[in-house]
């Protein structure tokens, strides 16, 4: 890190914010060590130098998590659904209130680029705003058989407590995206956010507290063996929901662990995401679109344009314009003013990524631009374009997470559309094209559950995010959101 008075001004700014985040488990609104006394290291990835230390929790810290949430469920259940709108609504001025701390501290952590998460911050905090929201309009439904001799009353209730596990690529979002629903439809909480990311979520803690949450409703045990926490809440008998976001392997897995207890389960998995440009597309409109859909977070991301389909007649073209693009982007430190790509999250995935685009040029893809690691500390790739990519590359069958943009070309729209289809992920696809019945048909066509016309950005608290196939299960955000916290109970009753 460079050492004029700006740069060092920053790092205390930063480590000033990360001094002040509790850094325990936290549980029944208590923050405490680990059980085992353990903790585990934060590093930031583009300076490769350790931030702070977290608790690292085990299956006595868990334990205690969800017997905590399953005492508390009832009387939260309980809890007025204004009451609980309200604590969310006051989370969300708090967030904004902090939107620059917080966006320093997720800079430090993770790498981002400081504008970028401050952008996360907000859209972190509409989640709560938005599901304030919904916590009052949670409705049900008085109607009569059809013989005209019972009445039909519906109602809807918490599901119990979750199981809330995020990922570490959007550590706020994710957290306020699965945590907002939840507390809007009267659940309490077991929560374990990623080791790579912990800070974030674990300043979220407080926050909630501050703004009036109860003891109990959300537990907090963050660890470096995922397994030795989340495997207890689903064998617990006492968790009625889970919520995951993060690869399909692991999803499965859960998915396994919840069939034991019939566990309620969302899954937002990996993703494969075509993006695909036909020869009549704006092409100015369609890099713009490219390099908001492959360079959100570095390319870590599931939504991620992984594949990048550009129709023969202007594929070239599009690859020189994208190259153009982003070999232009200034890559250093998320901290530092003016960067617009910050390092990978960790040294195993820069190797991945070398590794994918190793591989997609020894099988004869063409370097456009980057296709290297620059000479400097911390975790970084240099953004990259390669034009050519043979179908048998490893990029095109795996999430590349990472600033990598693969471009292949096609001839007709059905060959589009098959090559997109040709994948067992399905949660967002991409085209751009000025026919507006091309641009339906092929859009209705795409196997995913979130398409982007004439867009590279998918995400809104106010759509439903998820996928389908390997993708997951269950949506997040929207006015349907909510439902996957809440069950239905019908009640018959006779007219007398």
């Amino acid at each position: 890190m460079s050492t004029n008075a700006s740069d060092l001004r920053i790092a205390q700014r930063a480590h000033d914010a990360i001094a002040k985040v509790s850094t325990g488990v936290f549980i029944d609104g208590q923050w405490g060590e680990a059980a085992s006394g353990a903790r585990f290291d934060v590093v930031n990835p583009a300076t490769e130098e350790v931030i702070a230390t977290v608790a690292d929790g085990g299956p006595e810290d868990a334990l205690r998590a969800i017997e905590t949430a399953g005492r508390v469920q009832k009387d939260w259940a309980r809890t007025a659904p204004r009451e609980r709108s309200e604590i969310l609504r006051r989370a969300y001025d708090l967030i904004m209130a902090r939107q620059d701390e917080l966006a320093l501290i997720m800079t430090t952590e993770m790498g981002k680029p400081l504008a970028e998460a401050k952008g996360e911050v907000a859209y972190a905090a509409e989640f709560f705003r938005w599901f304030s929201e919904e916590a009052v309009r949670i409705g049900g439904d008085l109607t009569t058989t059809g013989d005209g001799k019972n009445r039909i009353l519906v109602s809807r209730e918490p599901v119990g407590p979750c199981v809330l596990v995020t990922p570490w690529n959007f550590p706020l979002a994710m957290g306020t995206r699965k945590i907002g629903p939840a507390i809007a439809a009267g659940c309490t909480i077991v929560f374990k956010p990623a080791n790579l990311t912990p800070l974030s979520s674990l300043a979220l803690v407080d926050i909630l507290v501050e703004a009036g949450l109860p003891k109990g409703v959300l537990n907090v045990v963050c660890t470096t063996k995922a397994s030795s926490v989340v495997s207890p809440w689903m064998s617990s008998g006492i968790a009625r929901k889970i919520s995951f976001t993060g690869s399909t392997e692991v999803g499965v897995r859960l998915l396994e662990q919840a069939s034991q207890h019939v566990m309620r389960s969302s899954m937002e998995l990996g993703g494969n995401a075509p993006f695909i440009v036909f020869e009549d597309a704006n092409l100015d409109r369609a890099v713009e679109g490219a390099v908001a859909a492959k360079m959100r977070n570095m390319g870590e991301a599931c939504t991620a344009a992984n594949r990048i389909f550009v129709q023969r007649p202007v594929a070239e073209e599009f690859a020189r314009r994208l190259a153009a693009r982003l070999g232009s982007l200034s890559v250093g430190d998320g901290a530092e003013p003016g960067t617009e790509v910050g390092p990978l999250v960790e040294e195993k995935a820069l190797r991945k990524v070398q590794e994918l685009v190793d591989d997609a040029v020894n099988k004869g893809a063409k370097v456009v631009c980057g296709g290297n690691r620059p000479d400097r500390p911390g975790y970084f790739y240099a953004p990259t374009v390669l034009s050519d990519v043979p179908a048998e590359a490893d990029l095109m069958t795996q999430e590349i997470f990472g600033p990598v943009a693969p471009v292949v070309p096609f001839d007709t729209e059905e060959e589009a559309v098959r090559m997109a289809n040709d994948t067992p992920w399905g949660l967002a696809g991409y085209l751009f094209t000025q026919d507006v019945d091309r641009g339906l048909r092929v859009g209705e066509a795409l196997e995913v559950g979130m398409v982007g016309l004439n867009t590279g950005i998918v995400s809104d608290p106010a759509a439903p995010f998820g996928g389908i196939k390997a993708s997951g299960l269950g949506r997040e955000g929207s006015r349907v959101g909510i439902d996957e916290f809440l069950e239905y109970k019908y009640m018959a009753v006779p007219r007398v």
